[in-house]
C-alpha cells in the first residue's frame, strides 16, 4: 500500500505571502516566537500561514506550504493555526525551516492545538516496501538517505549524497500515526535523516517505530511527548531527549532498538533520554504492564541507549532491558553493546535486579561524562563532534 497524501478540510490561519528574509528565525526573540504563536502577530517578516478555510491563507496544506518555500539558505517560517491535518509531510530543503503550531500553551506538549496525522503501517514482509513510505514527517534530503532498509544494517547511502536541513525546527505540534490501537507493523510518525533537527513541546504518537532517526540524523527533543509500544525509538544516528515525557501503550520489544552504523571514524550514535519521564499511557493500562516493559533491545551489536537522571514508573522490566535473540544469534554483544542507565530512579528502576540480568550498564558519573551532553554526542558528516548552533537553546534555557 502505497500512499498519497489526502488532503481534508483542514481549520482557518491568518497569512502572510511575502519572502522572509535571511535571518528572521534565528534573531527571533522567545517572547516573539511565542505572541506569534498565540496571536499571529509578531511573527518573522514573511511567515507563510496555512488554511484550508481561512481566505487570508495562501496554502490549504502543509505540504504545499512547504513545497512553496525557495530552494537556497533563507530561514523559512511556516505557522499553523489550531486543526487537525490529514496528510504527510516530506521536507527535503536544505535551508532552515520552522514549523510552528498556533498554542495558548506554548509550554505545555499536552495542550497542543495542530496535529499532523495519517494512518499507515509497513506490512509487507517481502521487504520490497519501506517504513519511509508510511510516516506522517519524513525530513531526509534524498529518498535513499530516508530509507530504513532490511536486516542489521540497513541500505547503504550513496556517497554522493548531500547532508540535508541543517536547522529544522519545529514547535507545539502533534505527529499521529493511528493506523491501528496497537502494534499492527511500522508505523512511523517521524522519520528523520541526514539533517539536524529540534522539535519543542511537540508529540508522537504511534505503536510500533514511532520515531526513527536515520544515519547522520541529529534530532533534539525538548519537553515533547513520545507515545508507543514496540521499538519506538529506533535508528542509525543520535537522538537526544531532554526532560521529556515517554508513554507506554503496551510493551512489545523494547522502548529503543538501535542500529550501530560502520564509519571510518568514532561515534556515538545512539539514543540519549535525559531528564525526563517514562510511565504507563493511562492508568487502565498500567496495572496489565506492570513489570513487563524492555527499556530497549539490540537491533544489531552496536546499539546504544542511555537513560540518564529518568524516572520510571513500575511497568519497567526488573532487569531493565532485554536480549534480542535472531536465527539463534545474540544481537548483544559484550564490550560493544551498549544498553545503560545513569541514575534512574523511581518505582521501575531495581538495581538488584539489573545487576542481576547482567545486559544493563549501570553507569558511574565518569562512565556517563563522555555521554553528558548533546555536543558530545552530536556528530557532523565527517565524525566531528559539537556542533549544537541548531539547537534553540533560548527555549531550552528559557531566556
Amino acid at each position: 500500500m502505497h500512499l498519497t497524501p489526502l488532503l481534508l478540510p483542514l481549520l482557518g490561519l491568518l497569512a502572510q505571502t511575502t519572502q522572509v528574509d535571511s535571518a528572521a528565525l534565528t534573531t527571533q526573540k522567545l517572547s516573539n516566537r511565542i505572541e506569534c504563536q498565540r496571536t499571529a502577530r509578531n511573527c518573522p517578516k514573511g511567515t507563510i500561514l496555512v488554511s484550508a478555510t481561512d481566505a487570508r491563507a495562501k496554502y490549504k496544506t502543509v505540504q504545499s506550504a512547504i513545497d512553496s518555500l525557495p530552494n537556497d539558505d533563507t530561514t523559512q517560517t511556516i505557522l499553523i493555526l489550531e486543526g487537525s491535518y490529514t496528510e504527510q509531510l516530506n521536507v527535503t530543503r536544505a535551508g532552515p525551516i520552522t514549523i510552528l503550531g498556533e498554542t495558548d500553551s506554548p509550554t505545555d506538549a499536552s495542550k497542543n492545538k495542530v496535529n499532523l496525522n495519517f494512518a499507515a503501517a509497513n506490512q509487507d514482509s517481502t521487504g520490497t516496501d519501506d517504513n519511509t513510505w508510511y510516516s506522517v514527517l519524513v525530513v531526509a534530503p534524498t529518498l535513499d538517505a530516508s530509507l530504513v532498509g532490511s536486516g542489521t544494517t540497513g541500505f547503504a547511502v550513496p556517497a554522493d549524497t548531500p547532508f540535508g536541513n541543517r536547522d529544522f525546527r519545529v514547535y507545539n505540534v502533534d505527529f499521529d500515526n493511528d493506523f491501528a490501537p496497537y502494534t499492527d507493523g511500522p508505523a512511523a510518525a517521524l522519520m528523520f535523516s541526514r539533517a539536524n533537527g529540534g522539535f519543542y513541546y511537540c508529540g508522537f504518537y504511534s505503536y510500533q517505530d514511532t520515531i526513527y532517526i536515520g544515519k547522520l540524523g541529529n534530532a533534539y527533543f525538548y519537553k515533547s511527548i513520545i507515545a508507543g509500544e514496540t521499538d519506538f525509538l529506533y535508528g542509525f544516528g543520535t537522538a537526544w531527549i531532554q526532560s521529556s515525557d515517554i508513554k507506554l501503550r503496551g510493551c512489545g520489544g523494547g522502548l529503543t532498538a538501535w542500529k550501530g552504523t560502520n564509519t571510518t571514524f568514532e561515534n556515538k550514535y545512539g539514543v540519549y533520554v535525559v531528564d525526563s519521564n517514562i510511565a504507563a499511557a493511562n492508568s487502565s493500562i498500567a496495572p496489565d504492564i506492570k513489570g513487563k516493559c524492555s527499556l530497549g533491545r539490540p537491533w544489531n551489536s552496536e546499539h546504544r541507549s542511555i537513560f540518564a537522571d529518568t524516572w520510571e514508573d513500575g511497568s519497567i522490566l526488573p532487569a531493565g532491558y532485554t536480549h534480542w535473540i535472531s536465527s539463534g544469534v545474540d544481537r548483544f554483544e559484550e564490550g560493544i553493546t551498549l544498553m545503560a542507565e545513569y541514575q534512574a530512579y523511581g518505582p521501575g528502576f531495581n538495581r538488584t535486579a539489573r545487576i542481576e540480568g547482567g545486559i544493563d550498564t549501570l553507569l558511574t558519573k565518569s562512565g556517563y561524562k563522555e555521554y553528558s551532553t548533546p555536543a558530545l554526542v552530536f556528530q557532523d558528516q565527517e565524525g566531528t563532534f559539537g556542533d549544537v548552533s541548531w539547537i534553540d537553546w533560548e527555549t531550552v534555557e528559557g531566556k
